[in-house]
């Protein structure tokens, strides 16, 4: 019955063209109904994946979620996760101890640091609830409702005369020295707003949302502070899933490129 609410909301919004926003805090399939419950999760994942690059689809992990219930957050475009109190994982501690005899915390297994920095499953993470719906407010204003319409425009309080003379000596004249691609980003977009996504996560290459003139746009960086920028296996995932994503939904994309190649070996 839980899952063909969760269906029949889907359907609906895929129907209106409206954002799907799911707030997960689950312990997985109701084992004592059997297969019938794991047959309702596989019409959610259809869904998930239907939807995809239609309409936004949008996951706030707010505490531990076990099995069947971190899959439909992982098919959707962007997952938040609060720190020390969110988990995502297929099997728990106790199992992978009975299993394979390895102890695990659950931090370590799947805390929402472990799939910020290293899994990369996760794209934001915050310190408490509140703070996760203030930003899934914010990520909200810069996307379309669906991949029909066009991305709000905000009234524009930034002086588009604007100069800042640090742009003249933020790029050092040495190619061999590092420097903070953020410094650049954040001094050229609106009121210096940059809305980082993944920020733990492959940081030689930076992408996140901003404005100019009051229009959001994408932004695809090289970090030349991290590996000097490169570009290896992670971050070209980490890029190229982010530019699907502003390509499904109208959202223009500014590159700032300083990059030396592939990572060699």
């Amino acid at each position: 019955a839980n899952a063909d609410k969760v269906v029949k909301i889907q359907k609906l919004a895929m129907k209106m063209g409206a954002p799907v926003i799911g707030l997960n805090d689950s312990g997985g399939a109701r084992i004592q109904e059997g297969v019938q419950s794991l047959g309702g999760y596989a019409d959610i994942f259809y869904l998930n994946v239907m939807g995809s690059g239609v309409i936004p689809q949008i996951s706030a992990i707010l505490g531990p979620c076990a099995g069947g219930a971190v899959y439909s957050p992982a098919l959707t475009d962007f997952i938040f996760m609060v720190n020390k109190s969110s988990y995502m994982f297929v099997t728990g501690p106790d199992v992978i101890k009975a299993v394979t005899h390895e102890d695990v915390t659950k931090e370590e297994l799947g805390g929402a640091m472990t799939h910020n920095s290293k899994s990369g499953v996760a794209h934001f993470m915050t310190e408490d609830d509140e703070q996760t719906m203030m930003m899934i407010r914010e990520l909200i204003s810069f996307i379309p409702s669906n991949n029909m319409e066009d991305p709000p425009i905000k009234p524009c309080t930034d002086d588009i005369h604007r100069e800042d003379e640090k742009l003249q000596i933020i790029v050092p004249a040495d190619p061999n020295k590092p420097y903070d691609m953020k410094e650049i980003i954040t001094t050229v977009i609106d009121d210096h707003n940059f809305l980082e996504v993944m920020p733990h996560y492959a940081q030689n290459i930076l992408i996140g949302f901003a404005r100019l003139g009051g229009r959001p746009v994408g932004i695809v960086a090289n970090q030349p502070a991290i590996l000097a920028g490169v570009l290896d296996i992670n971050s070209s995932i980490k890029g190229a899933r982010f530019v699907r994503f502003c390509d499904a939904f109208n959202i223009p994309i500014i590159t700032f490129e300083d990059v030396p190649g592939f990572l060699p070996g």
